[in-house]
C-alpha cells in the first residue's frame, strides 16, 4: 500500500500562484509513475499532469499546459504541482496519484489506470 496525502491547496485570486505537495509514505515512492488530476463540482475528474518514476518525462494536459508545472523529490518522498497565472476555471478538488512503474512503462493519463489515490486538497480561484 501506498499512502498518499496533498497540501498547498487554498483560495488564491485570479493570476496568483499555488505549489501542491503530495507526500508519500508506506511503499518505495521512487517506483511509482504519479499524476495529479482534478474535478471540479459536476464535472468528471480529469488529468492535469504526470510524471515518469525517475522523473524524467513529465506530461501536462492541455489547458494548463505552459502554467503548471509537475516535479519529483524521490530523496523527500514528494511529488509537486507548482500552478502559476491561475483562472477560476482551475477551481477543483486536486487530487495525486499513483502506479507502479513494472506494471506499465508509461505514465499513465487515465484515472483508471492509476492504484493508489490521496483525498485531495481544495484549491479555489477568485476573479
Amino acid at each position: 500500500q501506498v499512502q498518499l496525502v496533498e497540501s498547498g491547496g487554498g483560495l488564491v485570486q485570479a493570476g496568483g500562484s499555488l505549489r501542491l505537495s503530495c507526500a508519500a509514505s508506506g511503499r518505495t515512492f521512487s517506483d511509482y509513475h504519479m499524476g495529479w488530476f482534478r474535478q471540479a463540482p459536476g464535472k468528471e475528474r480529469e488529468f492535469v499532469a504526470g510524471i515518469s518514476w525517475r522523473g524524467d518525462r513529465t506530461y501536462t494536459a492541455d489547458p494548463v499546459k505552459g502554467r503548471f508545472t509537475i516535479s519529483r523529490d524521490n530523496a523527500k518522498n514528494t511529488l509537486y504541482l507548482q500552478m502559476n497565472s491561475l483562472k477560476p476555471e482551475d477551481t477543483a478538488l486536486y487530487y495525486c496519484a499513483g502506479r507502479h512503474a513494472a506494471i506499465t512503462a508509461w505514465v499513465p493519463v487515465a484515472s483508471r489506470d492509476y492504484d493508489y489515490w490521496g483525498q485531495g486538497t481544495q484549491v479555489t480561484v477568485s476573479s
